[in-house]
């Protein structure tokens, strides 16, 4: 039985570009643009109409943003949106925005070859599209700020929280980092796999919309409460009381890597250890995980209903975990945490 084509709309206000990716999509046929638009407004009204499996936005739009489009989009009628970005970077937040408001990923422009429909990073492009095509996307809630602790709260005492996750993860993170209040004294170490070039800006971000400070990782920096996210090409692992900064090690596909953070957050605090696992394809974290569990530690797997892509809480949860969750109930179950520093 032939698959039907992926089919793709394009939301882009250089009529050139998008003539260019159209014809880097459809080369070989399993990818069909169905629409292609040079303004937010027309692709928002031509949706329901083409029901495509995937939208890529450009972010500078004329009009209405590609970013309050893409706000739009995941509060009316989610689709997965692969954001394109010609500005990337610290200083322009708006694609970590768009992935905090629920785009699936983001490349910058300038990385992308279209000149070569038929070459080795055109490929690799269509391969992602037709991989984000297929990712679950639901109608993305804040976090649900209440003081109450869940029914079953695990009051035990943990030194540090570490978190994985991959597709779909910056939308999982703002949910759950905005329900940690300003006062959250248990430290949070954060892996995302994201494309090059945006993880400091989803950082910064992050720093203006939750109440904990978040920041990127520093080599040598003595572990304390906030929110620590690895930076581009580094794995972040905790050695005594320090955090440190590996660019070396190879571990799997990703630098950073779940894994190796949480495997240094097992062997560093045992059973005061927690890891959470958020949506994500691959197995990233699993192992990680495991020794957090084996070590005595927490573990926590976001449930498959609220997961874009429910590869890396999947492979969590086969290997078994304490608790698995929608994404609006884990930061209740963290908030019900003791730090370290309150027994002592």
């Amino acid at each position: 039985m032939t698959q039907k084509p992926t089919r793709v709309v394009i939301c882009e206000d250089s009529r050139t570009y998008s003539a260019a990716l159209r014809r880097t999509l459809e080369h070989g046929g399993d990818i069909d643009v169905v629409g292609s638009f040079t303004s937010a407004e027309a692709a928002l009204a031509a949706l329901p109409t083409l029901a495509p499996d995937l939208v890529t936005m450009d972010l500078e739009l004329p009009g209405m943003s590609g970013l309050e489009a893409v706000e739009q989009i995941m509060s009316a009628l989610p689709i997965p949106i692969l954001v394109l970005s010609s500005r990337v970077g610290p200083t322009t937040p708006n694609a970590a925005a768009a992935l905090a408001a629920g785009a699936l990923d983001a490349l910058a422009k300038d990385d992308l070859d279209l000149l070569e429909p038929a070459g080795l990073a055109a490929a690799a492009l269509r391969r992602r599209v037709k991989l984000l095509s297929r990712a679950r996307v639901i109608r993305h809630p804040r976090a649900r700020l209440n003081a109450r602790r869940p029914r079953d709260a695990d009051t035990r005492t943990i030194e540090t929280v570490g978190i994985c996750a991959s597709t779909g993860g910056p939308p999982a993170l703002a949910t759950l980092l905005a329900g940690l209040p300003r006062t959250y004294q248990i430290p949070v170490l954060v892996v995302q796999h994201i494309s090059s070039g945006f993880t400091e800006g989803l950082a910064k971000w992050l720093d203006g919309a939750v109440p904990l400070p978040v920041a990127l990782a520093a080599d040598g920096q003595r572990l304390g409460p906030g929110i620590w996210i690895a930076p581009e090409g580094a794995h972040l692992v905790v050695r005594g009381r320090r955090l440190a900064l590996d660019r070396t090690t190879r571990a799997g596909h990703h630098r950073p890597s779940g894994d190796v953070l949480l495997l240094s957050v097992a062997k560093a605090f045992g059973s005061r250890a927690a890891a959470v696992v958020l949506t994500g394809m691959g197995k990233d974290g699993a192992a990680g995980a495991g020794a957090v569990r084996e070590a005595g530690g927490l573990v926590i797997a976001q449930d498959e209903a609220t997961s874009a892509v429910y590869g890396m809480p999947r492979a969590v949860v086969e290997g078994g975990v304490d608790a698995v969750l929608p994404l609006e109930e884990i930061a209740p179950r963290l908030r019900a945490l003791s730090p370290a520093s309150a027994k002592g």
